[in-house]
């Protein structure tokens, strides 16, 4: 079937450069309009769901709101993970859904869930869906920043909500715009609750009398002559005379009571639960950007950036700016490393092949058709959706030397046929139908199985697609481009390449021999393959021990799940201990920026405390999250590289009572949302009682921060919150007439402040709130003494039906599936991820008792690297399947198919060997490169195999041992150019992705380095261990003694 398409593309010769150009025209349309993004969008397909409690403790909101909520969603079709976390005013419920799961379909089918379990809510709670964003959103964060001091906090946040938020949230992908820091202004109405008892007015009435002086109404519509009117009656409160004047009630002599009489009316901030600051100077307002999901990050930000130029004339004088977290740098860095890398990659295979045939045409065939693979797989990509980042064109990048290798196999091919042709008519001119019969032949000779061992390269990257959660995600788009590129390439190799062959291999051709580089080859190649063919057992041993030797450098290798990213810039993220009031958790913001933007090379720095306005964001007060932008890297000091500037701001910020956590911004999101942890490994303690849980958690921590490689260890306090508990006594307040819900009254609203109205300024809206004053409300002796009125006019204290303690309890609840939870957050540096872990494991087993109930397991990116390598384990036995059945089908025997399989595990001593002197640890990155190693090295065994069986069907007859020997010598020697150019090109266009540097070549060169590694042993494998072991099973085997008698 392959030859008769070789033969059909030549004959329509026409119509293949037609459809070559029109791929060409596609594929540079793909690449004009495929979505660019630094990483692949790694997140799980998760819906938020966030309710709003305001005043009520993590306990109370845990059982009410967070509890109902979790245990209702785990019925939601689809759903694998469900966490809550319960803090002070908020709850946040992430539902987590099964791969492939489409993530508008989860939405609806979590709304329909929501509507079952509302009625189980408190009144005045209604959840709402985060959006749809995922772990990557977070594209852009600034600041907001007036150099004349003519703002407050207030009026730069006002300015952030009302005007740049849904200025910003036009632009096209942007799914939210978070708000984040400054002060939300707030009318308060500060009670006094002596004047209250002695004019009689109680809390409720205050309350109802605000809500009713505060709105408007209609009254239809009036005609008056030919003329309609509108009528309307205005009441809308507008500035504090407004609320000095609100009646409550009327004394028995007909004076009125107004709120002025018996409260204090005034400006001032709402409650916070986040706070920015920026460089160390001080608090600012801020905004977040946050991407939809699929949308395309480059294009947002483009667009974000030029919004933010456009609505700066709009800001006050002053009022400026501040860009503090920029992707499109990770993006533009990314995308210019790797295409830099491709181009290189392609000049590279122009000058080898150039090098090794001498003829600048058929140097042409492979340079064209390189090009014309690359864009088909990016035709592929762009109506697949998957994005252009570092991990799609890297796979582009590591293909590119196999691709190739076809064209190579088949001009060299070519060129050998017409030499014969050259030999056999010395005094002839080749004519047009002859050169193109020849091309046909020698296409037809060799097209086939190379059709199949490009073939075999493809389907050799299978296991890479079942890979599943974030490492399939962030493998498959490099799945996706190697296989569309190598498939491409097959596809090119019997269509395009014959027809580009036949054009332009034309003119003089020269003989391989002539060229010195190729006479240097096989010179150095004849000596060693002829002690192989005398001494086959001998070569087939030494390999075998070759083979042993990767023993040592495996037994040594570490593990982990990815390399450290360079994003170029850097988050840091430690955790302060619980139970910190807004203004200490600002001072040591401010403190920690201030030493961090003391390095030298940091540009800018941007400091969260506490969560944004944002259900993507459940920080409590209590975790700082502050983003690093470094300078351009040639203005840092001589020799500082990014560890080295980790290593120096970890030196010194050093702050009593913060545990120092660096990790880059995308991949730790992703990692937050996931797995609900910020460090790369996470022992998860899971039980029922909070102090069981703390006390196993801390001996966790206590045993982890022992481990070598452990930088830092954390474990989260369940217990360290700060309690005022109000206990009321229900027969004391029956005495007066009172009960729990009219005591409660006032200890929610008038000593927490409850916000009871909003008040419309323009377009802004601003909360109402309602509160006794702070002297009353900051000291537990002045609230036993808090007056109140009971139904019947007498008036008592506050202590008389309630014990009023200090006491401790949770400062944030955690639950995972329902049950509530507790993490120990360990950092590594130093060390590689599973030799920590095992070691965790083994002192925290040997060490640690764990009473009935309670469970640990280990989360992050641990878990990936485990749940990765069991899906390999029984997928690339499967894929070697499916290789063999492809080897049997070229050669329809079984013990040629067996042999190329048999050499597979001595490719990878090469791989074992590089890695381990470069220092990598073994992961997933470089479980990939071994496995686009196993495809290439079936590919360079199938060829070597080609020119052997060649060779001895060449020779007619019964064959003795010398004609084995010499046929398998001569195919062998036929083998040096080909072998030669294919090692180098494939060589010439991974060095670059090994050596290089910048945004993406970890993960890069840990694929490279097992598959440069392998094309050592790989070559030296195909050119001496196969001949000697084709010859032992082609040979003639000798008559034993016994039969010689016989005869």
């Amino acid at each position: 079937m392959i030859a008769r398409i070789i033969d059909a593309s030549i004959a329509n010769r026409l119509f293949v450069i037609l459809a070559a150009i029109a791929i060409t025209l596609a594929g540079m349309w793909a690449v004009r309009t495929t979505p660019v993004d630094a990483l692949p969008d790694l997140s799980d397909v998760q819906v938020v769901v966030r309710s709003n409690f305001a005043g009520q403790a993590p306990q109370i909101v845990e059982d009410q709101v967070t509890y109902p909520l979790s245990t209702t969603m785990l019925s939601v079709p689809g759903v694998q993970t469900v966490r809550g976390y319960s803090m002070f005013g908020d709850s946040f419920v992430y539902i987590i859904f099964e791969d492939g799961t489409d993530l508008y379909w989860a939405r609806s089918r979590v709304l329909e869930y929501l509507s079952q379990v509302q009625g189980d809510l408190p009144d005045g709670v209604t959840p709402a869906l985060g959006p749809d964003a995922t772990g990557v959103g977070w594209i852009y964060e600034y600041a907001l920043v007036d150099r004349n001091g003519g703002h407050d906090l207030a009026g730069l946040r006002s300015l952030q909500d009302w005007f740049l938020r849904y200025e910003l949230k036009t632009i096209p992908g942007v799914a939210e715009v978070a708000s984040v820091g400054g002060m939300v202004k707030q009318y308060q109405i500060v009670l006094d609750p002596y004047r209250m008892a002695s004019l009689g007015v109680t809390h409720g009435e205050i309350v109802s009398a605000v809500q009713s002086a505060n709105q408007e109404t209609g009254g239809s519509i009036v005609e008056m002559g030919e003329a309609e009117y509108m009528v309307r009656a205005s009441g809308y409160l507008s500035k504090l005379e407004d609320f000095r004047k609100i009646p409550l009630k009327t004394t028995s002599g007909g004076v009125p009571v107004t709120l002025a009489d018996v409260a204090h009316i005034q400006l001032g901030p709402e409650l916070r639960r986040g706070i920015a600051e920026l460089n160390g100077e001080g608090e600012v307002a801020g905004g977040i950007i946050v991407l939809r999901q699929g949308a395309d990050a480059r294009t947002a930000i483009s667009l974000v950036e030029a919004k933010l130029d456009e609505l700066q004339a709009s800001l006050p004088e002053g009022v400026e700016v501040v860009t503090t977290y920029d992707r499109s740098q990770l993006i533009d860095a990314s995308v210019s490393n790797l295409t830099t890398k491709l181009i290189e990659e392609f000049i590279i295979v122009g000058i080898i092949c150039a090098l090794f045939l001498w003829h600048a045409r058929s140097a042409l065939v492979a340079i064209i058709t390189l090009p014309v693979g690359v864009l088909a797989a990016f035709i592929v990509m762009r109506f697949q959706g998957v994005n252009a980042n570092i991990m799609s064109l890297g796979g582009i990048a590591i293909a590119i030397g196999a691709m190739v290798d076809a064209a190579i196999v088949m001009i060299e091919n070519v060129h050998k046929h017409i030499e014969r042709w050259t030999e056999e008519n010395p005094d002839a001119a080749i004519s047009s139908n002859e050169r193109w019969r020849i091309v046909a032949e020698a296409s037809k000779e060799v097209g086939p199985a190379l059709f199949f061992s490009l073939l075999i390269i493809t389907l050799s990257f299978l296991p890479v697609f079942t890979l599943q959660a974030q490492e399939g995600r962030l493998f498959a788009p490099l799945a996706f481009t190697k296989t569309y590129a190598m498939a491409a390439a097959a596809i090119l190799s019997i269509t395009l390449v014959p027809v580009l062959m036949g054009w332009l291999i034309r003119g003089k051709i020269p003989r391989e021999d002539s060229n010195i580089l190729n006479r240097s080859l096989t010179l150095a190649y004849r000596p060693g393959l002829d002690w192989v063919m005398r001494r086959p057992k001998a070569t087939l041993i030494i390999a075998a021990l070759v083979f042993l030797t990767a023993v040592i450098p495996f037994s040594r290798l570490g593990g982990e799940f990815l390399p450290p990213l360079d994003e170029g810039d850097l988050l840091y993220m430690p955790s302060a201990l619980p139970g910190l009031s807004p203004g200490q958790a600002s001072q040591l913001l401010q403190r920690t920026d201030r030493l961090i933007k003391s390095v030298p090379e940091v540009e800018t720095v941007f400091g969260k405390a506490g969560r944004a306005d944002t259900a993507t964001d459940p920080a409590p007060l209590t975790m700082f999250e502050t983003t690093i932008q470094f300078k351009p890297q040639d203005q840092w000091r001589e020799g500082m590289t990014a560890d080295k500037l980790v290593e120096e701001l970890d030196r010194v910020v050093r702050v009593p009572g913060l545990a120092n956590v660096w990790v880059p911004p995308i991949r730790n999101r992703i990692d937050m949302l996931a797995t609900g942890i910020k460090s790369p490994i996470g022992v998860k303690v899971s039980g029922e009682n909070l102090a069981e849980l703390e006390r196993i958690a801390l001996q966790v921590e206590s045993v982890a921060k022992k481990v070598p490689g452990v930088s830092s260890a954390l474990a989260e306090r369940l217990t360290g919150g700060r309690y005022i508990d109000v206990d009321i006594d229900r027969m004391a307040a029956a005495r007066y007439g009172l009960n729990i819900a009219d005591v409660q009254q006032i200890v929610s609203g008038a000593i927490g402040g409850a916000n009871i109205g909003r008040i419309l300024e323009g377009l802004a809206r601003y909360p109402i709130n309602v509160r006794y004053p702070r002297e009353i409300r900051d000291s537990v002796s002045e609230l036993r003494q808090l007056p109140l009125l009971t139904p019947m006019g007498q008036q008592i204290t506050l202590g008389t039906v309630a014990q009023i303690e200090i006491s401790d309890g949770p400062p944030m609840l955690k639950s995972d599936q329902g049950r509530p939870t507790s993490y120990v957050y360990v950092d590594v540096r130093g060390r590689d991820l599973a030799s920590v872990v095992g070691d965790i494991q083994q002192v925290v087993a040997s060490e640690i008792k764990l009473p009935p109930g309670v469970s640990l397991s280990y989360a992050g990116q641990f878990q990936y690297l485990t749940r990765a390598y069991e899906r390999l384990q029984v997928v690339v036995p499967a894929t070697l399947a499916i290789i063999f059945l492809l080897l049997y089908l070229i050669f329809r025997r079984l013990d040629e198919a067996l042999l190329i399989m048999g050499t597979l595990p001595f490719a990878l001593t090469g791989g074992f060997w590089l890695l381990y002197l470069m220092g990598y640890n073994q992961s997933v990155a470089t479980a990939v490169g071994f496995i686009a190693l196993a495809g290439v090295s079936a590919e360079f065994g199938v060829v070597m195999m080609i020119y052997l069986k060649a060779a001895l069907d060449r020779r007619e007859g019964e064959h003795t041992a010398e004609d084995v020997s010499a046929a398998i010598r001569e195919g062998a020697l036929l083998r040096v150019r080909p072998k030669a150019m294919t090692v180098a090109v494939i060589l010439a266009g991974l060095f670059p992705i090994l050596i290089g540097t910048g945004a993406g070549s970890e993960v890069m060169s840990r694929i490279a380095a097992p598959m440069i590694g392998g094309m050592i042993t790989a070559p030296l494998l195909s050119m001496f261990v196969l001949p000697a072991a084709y010859l032992l099973l082609r040979r003639p085997r000798l008559p034993r003694p016994q039969q010689l008698k016989e005869k």
